[in-house]
């Protein structure tokens, strides 16, 4: 099913996951982990589940296998991320043929961060734009694009972020998934000035629910996502026990999503870490 099509439904929230490709030692395990996990994710009947692709190719082989396990023995709605940073033109018309020959009909296109560890990094692409604007001409492919409640770390103003988004749109991006966030005064107040903007595209928020505090900790000096004093010292509280903090990231984002659908958002994109048991949970305590 098309994106267009997926998005079209607003009698029920619309679930969706994302996984990454395992990478390091013992990879086959890792692997193997994971399909595990998403054998799990797969009974909850989700409308999407998002497979991430390094910049540049980093890891194709592990991103394509991931894919081909989703659509052709799990049986799932597949979305590949689908990055453009130091790729050829030639690379990436490749791969939207590979993928095509799948059967996939949707994309998640973005930039991608410029990876450190290749020796030649392509200038094709400069933006997500500039890839959109190409998929446009070679495939038939429909794509969602990433949206980002609390500005894109490169976007010089909240407004000029803004226009971005409504250009990616204009190119007929069907659906925007937001950066995971905390604050849903965030989404909210985003959310609004989409719609000031002529954005009417699902803005669909990215929920992370936290498992554990070293976690939260690097995700905030990272991404520089905001987290209110009170939420911070709730799981701080947990730091030291892995099933509490679970426990507490479980609550903390099944109260984020259930006031999030009752904003009117059309479903929720959870970030998964490969894990299952969060998601699930939280899905379980709002519908």
């Amino acid at each position: 099913m098309r994106l267009s099509e997926i998005y079209k439904n607003k009698e029920k929230p619309i679930f969706s996951f994302e996984v990454f490709p395992p990478k390091g030692d013992n990879l086959d395990k890792k692997i193997e982990n994971l399909f595990s996990e998403l054998n799990k994710l797969s009974k909850l009947k989700p409308a999407l589940i998002s497979v991430t692709y390094g910049a540049g190719g980093t890891n194709r082989d592990t991103s394509l296998e991931i894919v081909k396990e989703l659509k052709t023995h799990l049986k799932q709605p597949v979305m590949p991320h689908f990055t453009c940073v130091c790729s050829s033109r030639e690379y990436i018309k490749k791969y939207i043929e590979e993928i095509e020959e799948l059967g996939i009909l949707n994309i998640l296109a973005l930039r991608g961060d410029e990876p450190q560890d290749i020796d030649v990094c392509y200038r094709d692409f400069k933006s997500a734009l500039e890839l959109i604007e190409y998929l446009k001409n070679y495939s038939e492919l429909e794509f969602a694009v990433a949206a980002y409640p609390e500005k894109h770390p490169r976007a010089i103003t909240f407004d000029d972020d803004l226009n971005v988004l409504r250009k990616k749109q204009d190119l007929g991006a069907k659906v925007a998934y937001t950066q995971l966030f905390f604050k849903n005064d965030n989404y909210y107040k985003f959310h609004d000035e989409c719609t000031k903007k002529g954005i009417n595209i699902p803005i669909i928020p990215g929920i992370l629910p936290v498992a554990s505090f070293s976690q939260l900790d690097r995700i905030v000096e990272l991404s520089g996502v905001q987290i209110d004093k009170k939420t911070y010292e709730y799981f701080e509280k947990y730091k030291d026990s892995k099933e509490d903090t679970i426990k507490a990231g479980i609550e903390i984002a099944s109260c984020q999503c259930q006031k999030l659908l009752e904003f009117g958002a059309r479903g929720v994109h959870f970030y998964t870490l490969n894990k299952a048991l969060s998601s699930t949970e939280v899905i379980k305590n709002i519908t």
